[in-house]
């Protein structure tokens, strides 16, 4: 009876909770393996947000995490029950006097052997109570050991993680120490060739430096010591004003409105035409641009060297120049000599002659009036700075006839 009383005892100990010291009220198992009381648990983790500490072994988790012990449970009103009989001396059926050495797995009390036999528990599955209590002692370890050994393979992978990161920074301290080393060289570099190039730039500024005065003191000589010899740009001048003279300078170029494509507006005195974003309602005749913004002037010519200038302003976009009479006017025309058009085009200050291949014209300054000389004879059109006589670019010779 000692014996067996010692060993309720131990039983006893074993169910209590570790928080309030009675048996488990409806208890539950936490993360770390161990058994609390719901009541006491929820508690001693009140006001808790993250690390939920283990009041027994005090390890932490980050969730709010348990689950109800049923077999725990079961065992606690097995042991309540030895508890009652130790303490009447008891511990014997009260049916048939035996004692009670079994314990049913479906939730059933304590029976003896012959309530074992009877009808009412032959298909119930019950097991010695000193089984019950082992078993659920090896359950309690069992957790115990699962619980340790998530917590090796978490430090273990934390390890290799930690040992991953090592090799990683390792590897951009090397990739730095690199870059480093090519970012001097190239700093050194950079400063020998700027050092060559004000070296080269000294040079240069003293030879030039040696022309000026050179040039200067020439320049001091006296004026009777020089040949008297017609500048490149005045016989240059002398031939622009004597050629003005051989050529038709009294031409009135008029824009003839029957050949204005529905786009362009021609001014009352056709001597203007502006390009807008709308088709006018004009009528249909064989002579009218359909397909392109084009104009021809009301002017033809079948011979002789014939002048005119043209304000084209600033900005914006224009072409303008001469073309056959037999130029397309009802489909796409390219603006080129070989279509039968001459034409000298302007675009936000880029400047081109359609000619095959495009020429590009590199002008340093932006002519606002064109003059335009068409040599009928020769086949020529040229186009030249009515401002300041330079020229801009002229067409090889050409079959014609052309209208401007």
């Amino acid at each position: 009876m000692a014996t067996e009383s010692s060993g309720v005892e131990t039983l006893q100990r074993e169910l209590a909770c570790s928080i309030c010291l009675e048996y488990f009220q409806d208890p539950v198992s936490i993360q770390c393996g161990h058994n609390f009381c719901r009541a006491c648990i929820s508690q001693c983790w009140e006001g808790s947000v993250r690390n939920f500490s283990c009041p027994q072994c005090r390890k932490t988790a980050r969730k709010r995490n348990f689950r109800p012990n049923r077999e725990l449970a079961r065992v606690i009103e097995i042991a309540k029950g030895l508890s009652f009989q130790a303490a009447k001396g008891l511990g014997r059926c009260e049916k048939h006097q035996e004692a009670l050495k079994l314990f049913g797995e479906e939730d059933q009390p304590p029976i003896c052997v012959v309530c074992r036999e009877s009808q009412a528990h032959r298909a119930h599955t019950v097991v010695p109570i000193e089984e019950a209590g082992l078993d659920y002692k090896v359950r309690k370890l069992w957790l115990g050991l699962e619980s340790s050994c998530l917590f090796l393979f978490v430090l273990i992978a934390l390890q290799k993680i930690v040992s991953l990161f090592q090799q990683l920074h390792q590897t951009l301290e090397e990739k730095e120490r690199l870059l480093l080393v090519r970012l001097q060289e190239l700093d050194k570099t950079i400063v020998r060739i700027q050092n060559e190039n004000v070296t080269k730039l000294s040079e240069e500024i003293s030879r030039l430096s040696e022309q000026i005065n050179e040039m200067e003191r020439k320049c001091q000589q006296a004026a009777n010591e020089f040949p008297q010899v017609r500048t490149p740009i005045s016989a240059a001048k002398w031939r622009w004003g004597f050629l003005l003279l051989c050529i038709n300078l009294d031409l009135n170029v008029t824009l003839d409105p029957d050949t204005a494509h529905p786009e362009l507006t021609v001014s009352e005195d056709r001597r203007s035409v502006r390009w807008g974003d709308t088709r006018r309602r004009v009528p249909d005749n064989p002579k009218r641009f359909d397909a392109e913004p084009c104009v021809l002037g009301c002017e033809g010519f079948t011979s002789g060297r014939h002048y005119w200038e043209v304000d084209v302003g600033d900005g914006g976009y224009w072409a303008m120049g001469v073309a056959r009479e037999s130029v397309r006017r009802k489909e796409e025309i390219s603006h080129s000599h070989e279509a039968g058009i001459w034409v000298l085009c302007q675009c936000v200050g880029e400047y081109w002659a359609p000619t095959s291949p495009l020429t590009t014209l590199y002008l340093s300054w932006d002519p606002r009036r064109i003059g335009v000389l068409l040599d009928y004879e020769v086949g020529r059109v040229s186009f030249f700075d009515a401002d300041n006589e330079k020229p801009i670019f002229t067409f090889p010779p050409k079959t014609f006839p052309v209208y401007t």
